[in-house]
């Protein structure tokens, strides 16, 4: 009967080890590197659809993951472009050392929604040139700029800083397989033994602030000397602990989880800030470029008119009609025009590789902007502003010289559509701006942060509760009878611990500094609402000076022009010089730079405003929607107050 009582312990015993052994490894024995990145990727996503969902009010697709034949791989290969790495193209194409864990991580998905956004110019050889619209820029940006992803992956490991402070309050299950051989020389014969123990924990903390934790243990343990007896040994013992001041209730429990879910909204709304200022600077800078390159095309023309200027007084001095010295004077201002010519091209090229780092490229990559858009920009009818009569008619009756001069200024008659009133402006801005929000915020959070140092204060009452029953063996108690688990037979102990708070001097300098904290909160969003005040009266002020500067600079060139006809007529029949057609020419020059810079400058106003507004929305691939005025916009979701 002994024997086939030891054999059914073993049995169990059996039964018991395997099923250790399958919790134990069962949730990480078939996981791999590719496997808890993917679990992570899960947790983050879903953590970071649902904190845009409560904070903006909608969704969208957001991966970290690179972008599949990103413009910069297809120009660095396409165009044959010196490299001084690999991983210059790519991270695919990074040289990766022997111990690199997961080869699947450069692999291709098939579903990323990044692979068919970009746009896809044509880059098949070494000699073609990808020409960009200001659209595809946008788009590039979103899917090449390095501090575009660095803000994403801020978003990422914000969420899986939320991801973990959750798994606090999840079962946590931790397994242990030991085996023990030892060997005991003091007795005649020696005793040597094996002993297996399996242990398997669980641990909980629950949102009040009690903690429990249990633990089943097997211990199997045969001698392999001195006989071949064996015995099963099971334990079970169980703990709680609840806190019944300090540290207890929800509210103090789960701080550090509503934190980090606020710091994840915090960190989606500092993003969709971002956006909306790289779409603005992707759309200046772009503008700018072709500026540049308007800018050029003047000073070439302006190269040959002076060119030809000198020509003519060359024919004209070999006539006798003109002095030696204004020939050199015109020499002298053709050598001015080539060098402004010159320079103009190199800025020009300055400003195009600027540009492409902008966007992410490599900046000796061969690509083209679309002179177009600055075309669409001077015949768009919205900046077909109607000049003053008053103003700038020359035309008409002049009052006498001595006349009180009238200074007329600027009103909102011909003003674009977006000069709106400022206290209407400054409103909009302050339901919408999504740093200011994060700063409102921030506000809440101090506050918390004076609830849970004032908990830091109290007493420490805490009540703790164990039990145990069973017993474990080892090769000394090999012999024994096999141990069961009976609850009537355990150990039950109940503890209640009290700290009266004598000795506080830590907690009550926290105590005190949290409520600095506080106020310091309240300082920054004061500042932040003043700065977006300053910020949105600013870009209307700056708005309304280009306006009127593009009115002025348009009646400007015409007035060059004109200039440059009239003095070359009178060069030719004698009666200007030289020096005044060359200066002619120079102001035409100017005027016709001037006009470009202020229609350029007039729209990105347009664009600053939208973004100081907070209301220039901008998608995942980085194109925007523009702001209707006329229409009142909705305030995006709210952080929350908790």
């Amino acid at each position: 009967m002994e024997r086939h009582h030891l054999g059914s312990g073993r049995h169990r015993c059996s039964a018991i080890v395997a099923l250790a052994l399958l919790v134990i490894a069962g949730p990480t024995g078939c996981r791999n590197p590719q496997t808890f990145r993917a679990e992570a990727d899960n947790a983050a996503y879903r953590i970071i659809d649902s904190a845009r969902e409560s904070a903006l009010g909608a969704t969208e697709p957001f991966t970290i993951s690179p972008t599949e034949r990103a413009l910069r791989e297809r120009l660095l290969l396409g165009q044959d472009l010196p490299t001084s790495d690999p991983a210059s193209i790519s991270s695919r194409h990074a040289e990766r050392i022997e111990q690199w864990p997961d080869e699947t991580y450069f692999e291709s998905p098939e579903d990323r929604p990044d692979d068919a956004a970009e746009p896809a110019p044509g880059v098949s050889g070494v000699a073609d040139v990808v020409s960009l619209s200001l659209i595809d820029a946008l788009q590039v940006a979103a899917r090449n700029s390095r501090s575009y992803q660095d803000q994403k992956e801020r978003i990422y490991l914000a969420a899986l800083r939320l991801d973990l402070e959750s798994d606090a309050f999840r079962n946590s299950w931790t397994g242990v397989l030991d085996t023990l051989v030892s060997t005991d020389l003091a007795p005649d014969p020696s005793i040597t033994g094996i002993a297996n123990t399996e242990s398997l924990t669980l641990s909980r903390r629950f949102e009040g602030g009690a903690q429990l934790m249990g633990m089943i243990a097997v211990d199997l343990v045969k001698l392999l000397s001195g006989g071949s007896n064996s015995s099963l040994g099971l334990t079970a013992d169980a703990s709680l602990s609840i806190p019944l001041l300090r540290g207890s209730g929800r509210f103090v429990v789960t701080e550090p989880l509503r934190q980090a879910e606020r710091d994840v909204i915090y960190e989606i709304y500092a993003f969709e800030r971002f956006k909306r200022e790289l779409a603005v600077r992707v759309a200046s800078d772009y503008l700018a470029v072709l500026r540049a390159a308007d800018s050029v095309d003047n000073a070439a023309e302006n190269y040959r008119r002076v060119g030809a200027s000198t020509r003519r007084a060359r024919r004209l001095a070999d006539a006798g009609r003109l002095p030696e010295i204004q020939v050199d004077q015109a020499r002298q201002d053709e050598l001015r025009a080539r060098n402004n010519w010159i320079s103009a091209q190199q800025t020009f090229e300055s400003r195009l590789d600027s540009f492409k780092s902008l966007l992410g490229l490599p900046t000796d990559a061969v690509i083209d902007l679309d002179r177009a858009e600055l075309d669409a920009l001077v015949n768009d009818t919205r900046y077909d502003f109607t000049l003053s009569e008053a103003a700038y008619d020359t035309q008409g009756d002049v009052p006498p010289a001595d006349a009180e001069i009238e200074l007329v200024p600027p009103t909102d008659s011909d003003a674009g559509p977006l000069e709106i009133p400022a206290d209407r402006a400054v409103a909009i801005a302050l339901d919408n701006r999504l740093d200011l929000r994060t700063a409102i915020g921030r506000i809440v959070d101090a506050q918390r942060g004076v609830a849970i140092g004032a908990d830091n204060l109290r007493a420490d009452i805490t009540l703790l509760g164990s039990a145990s029953f069973g017993s474990s063996r080892s090769v000394g108690s090999a012999t024994s009878p096999d141990a069961e688990l009976d609850p009537s037979d355990g150990f039950y102990s109940a503890l209640l611990g009290i700290d009266p708070a004598f000795e506080r001097t830590s907690e009550r300098n926290s105590y005190r500094g949290a409520l600095i904290a506080f106020e310091g909160a309240v300082r920054d969003m004061q500042q932040a609402e003043d700065d977006v005040k300053f910020q949105v009266r600013t870009a209307l002020r700056n708005l309304l000076e280009a306006r009127e500067t593009l009115k002025i600079q348009a009646e400007s060139v015409e007035v060059a022009r004109r200039r440059v006809e009239s003095t070359d007529l009178f060069l030719q029949a004698g009666r200007a010089e030289i020096r005044d057609v060359l200066e002619a020419q120079d102001s035409l020059l100017s005027a016709q730079n001037a006009l470009t810079a202020a229609l350029v400058n007039y729209r990105v106003s347009e664009l600053e405003l939208q973004r100081d507004l907070g209301v220039l929305t901008v998608d995942d691939t980085g194109l925007w929607q523009e702001f209707d005025p006329n229409a009142t916009p909705q305030p995006e979701g709210e952080a929350g107050n908790g």
